[in-house]
């Protein structure tokens, strides 16, 4: 799991604090609120001191560095499913962890690769909101009749 993740979401809580009333409640925060908030910190990075924060670093490095870095992530997290479904194929307890860290490391950098694109974690909310309730066969036949449309044909 990278350690970036939890100095950049412990900035993110500090924004969170810093903007909300003194009141606080026992609810925990939304998981739209969460990514959003941790969005706003990554934005909050782009020009800032590559030596300072792993997020400018990567900015600083380019879009090339950043897709590389979600790359590595995501071939992290299919080896820690499989690695979680050897453990619970040989035991009969399994912790999950590994393979939670791994996809938080997977979307916290796609939040980075969205934020290099000026795109936020409320346009892919927005997506899988549209997509919601629809069967994977007909968002994907719809996705074709869309292309061929745009494609004149």
């Amino acid at each position: 799991m990278n350690s970036a993740i939890g100095s950049e979401a412990a900035d993110s809580k500090t924004v969170s604090s810093n903007n909300t009333s003194t009141q606080q409640t026992a609810a925990a925060p939304s998981l739209t609120d969460t990514l959003t908030r941790l969005g706003q910190v990554i934005d909050g990075r782009k020009g800032g001191d590559p030596e300072a924060s792993y997020v400018a670093r990567l900015f600083h490095k380019g879009d090339d560095a950043i897709l590389k870095k979600v790359g590595e992530e995501a071939t992290e997290v299919v080896m820690a499913a499989k690695d979680l479904r050897h453990r619970l194929a040989t035991s009969s307890s399994a912790d999950p962890k590994g393979l939670v860290g791994e996809v938080a490391d997977l979307w916290f950098h796609c939040l980075i690769a969205l934020s290099n694109f000026d795109l936020s974690p409320a346009d892919v909310i927005a997506e899988l909101t549209r997509r919601e309730g629809l069967s994977g066969i007909e968002e994907k036949a719809l996705r074709k009749v869309r292309e061929r449309e745009q494609n004149g044909h």
